[in-house]
């Protein structure tokens, strides 16, 4: 796509959020913005990063994109409140890092999740009759517990997925593995601590990393404008703008329960406050 006056981007500093949990739209939604910066020549961009999670392969697939953009493009990523398990493994595809002292981060580590209802359904007297063409086809089924060579296979899944973390964090932050695995056990961590860790560059605010974003694209900070992508809102939304702001509260719990379920059987790196 050609876009009409290229130039005026090149005095500015692109800005994607990513915001909640990691799944396949937010995957689409940013991998779609990353190509318009680069279609529209953006000297450098802000990624700022709320998020407790998400799923691996679409986290896999957000970092992969990012490290190739960042051959054109100056990144820095700032982390908000939350940037934890798979909003570590989108940031560490990012040169620089900022987050704030208080930030909540860390959490590298992978959670896969099965619900086993076999005591309730016992209960109220329903039960399945399945016909499978292997006897791992119905690994993690709700209504019976695993096997003990099913839970061999998913901790080898489990394990497998945690390695490729650990490695890329190594590289992308340039620590050796040894080091990323003596914090990489599932804990969190303060921005404060993240930067001793070396997981970060810079403490500050996201308009502190605004600025170093603008240095490093050889732009006036004061003067460099921003412009943000945003993700396109359903039409009503559009028409009714206080809608925006049911995100909280209830809806929140909402939003968790449908991730939860659209994920459930998935491997995640995820951390649930």
């Amino acid at each position: 796509m050609v876009w009409p006056f290229k130039s005026k981007f090149r005095k500015q500093i692109a800005r994607i959020e990513i915001n909640g949990a990691i799944a396949g739209n937010t995957r689409k939604r940013v991998l779609e913005a990353f190509k318009t910066v680069e279609e529209k020549k953006f000297p450098a961009l802000l990624l700022r990063i709320d998020s407790p999670g998400g799923t691996v392969g679409d986290s896999q697939e957000i970092y992969k994109a990012l490290k190739g953009l960042q051959k054109k493009v100056k990144v820095v990523a700032s982390f908000g409140n939350i940037s934890a398990s798979g909003g570590v493994y989108i940031g560490v595809g990012a040169e620089h890092i900022v987050a704030n002292p208080g930030t909540i981060t860390g959490s590298i580590g992978v959670i896969l999740r099965g619900n086993n209802l076999e005591r309730l359904l016992d209960k109220v007297g329903v039960s399945f009759k399945v016909i499978k063409s292997g006897p791992y086809k119905d690994i993690l089924a709700f209504d019976r517990e695993l096997t003990e060579p099913e839970q061999g296979i998913l901790q080898e899944l489990i394990d497998t997925s945690y390695q490729q973390f650990v490695q890329t964090v190594a590289e992308g932050r340039n620590l050796p593995v040894e080091k990323v695995k003596s914090f990489a056990d599932g804990r969190i961590f303060t921005g404060q601590q993240a930067l001793e860790l070396g997981i970060v560059d810079r403490l500050g605010t996201e308009e502190e990393a605004r600025r170093w974003a603008a240095e490093l694209a050889g732009l006036d900070p004061d003067k460099t404008e921003v412009y943000t992508m945003e993700e396109r809102k359903p039409l009503l939304s559009r028409l009714l703008p206080g809608n925006r702001q049911m995100k909280t509260g209830i809806a929140a719990g909402i939003d968790w329960l449908e991730f939860e379920m659209s994920t459930s059987g998935l491997p995640l790196w995820l951390y649930r406050p």
